[in-house]
């Protein structure tokens, strides 16, 4: 079973090697300033401690300034994260933390486009996870889409990219084919083998087979969902068996 961040945050486990925004948020939470960087004691920073933090911190940028934290913005967080009993306050302290930073959002996803720069996949995963907790109060508004099209920008994430990702969240042209990045030309078994290959790749074991954190394992069992979903339309309208 993959340990829970919520462990390492405690004792001698805030020794982490962070630094930059994400670190300095982690600090706040302890008490006190992390120290920097890959090179110190603890070395390179877990990438579960990144993801789930890096999260926190985007999430709560995106969320409105509008004072005191919610709870139906920590519940959407929740609905991501896997946070252990008797942990909730801690986590609104942390959206609380990281709303009234003075980084903006921009430090945050760049430092994450950095720690996360060989694992581009990682990147998409704190994106789906992002939208997940936008359209938790029924839709994603104008604002918050124009926020993660920017969060994808600094990711290094191509237009067309973004638009596939935002496919499975939000109803544009409510098209399958943009779901599964195929084209419409494409033959029955072409497209079966594409669909294959996308299974393979977003199947959630490849996520506990990499050591990916609980979190990382849930937005891709969510993200396989609507795969699926968007494959089943293309094979009932082709009628592919």
């Amino acid at each position: 079973m993959i340990q829970s961040i919520w462990g390492k945050l405690g004792g001698a486990g805030i020794g982490l090697a962070l630094g930059g925004p994400i670190g300095a948020l982690l600090g706040g939470l302890a008490g006190h300033m992390l120290v920097d960087r890959e090179g110190a004691l603890f070395g390179r920073p877990p990438r579960d401690v990144v993801f789930t933090m890096g999260l926190v911190a985007l999430a709560a940028k995106m969320a409105k300034a509008d004072g005191v934290v919610v709870d139906r913005e920590v519940r959407a967080f929740e609905h991501i994260v896997e946070v252990p009993a008797g942990e909730h306050e801690r986590v609104k302290r942390l959206f609380d933390l990281a709303k009234k930073t003075p980084d903006g959002f921009e430090a945050y996803a760049q430092q994450i486009s950095d720690l996360f720069r060989d694992e581009p996949a990682l990147l998409e995963d704190v994106l789906d996870g992002l939208f997940h907790i936008a359209k938790a109060d029924g839709a994603v508004h104008e604002a918050e889409f124009a926020y993660l099209r920017d969060v994808a920008e600094i990711f290094a994430l191509s237009a067309s990219d973004f638009e596939r990702i935002a496919a499975r969240h939000v109803k544009q042209a409510d098209d399958p084919y943009l779901v599964l990045n195929a084209d419409r030309d494409m033959s029955d078994d072409e497209l079966r083998r594409h669909y294959r290959k996308l299974v393979a790749e977003n199947h959630p074991d490849r996520e506990i087979a990499r050591g990916l954190p609980p979190e990382a394992v849930k937005i891709a069992t969510e993200r396989l969902a609507v795969i699926n979903a968007a494959w089943e339309r293309v094979a009932s309208e082709r009628n592919i068996r």
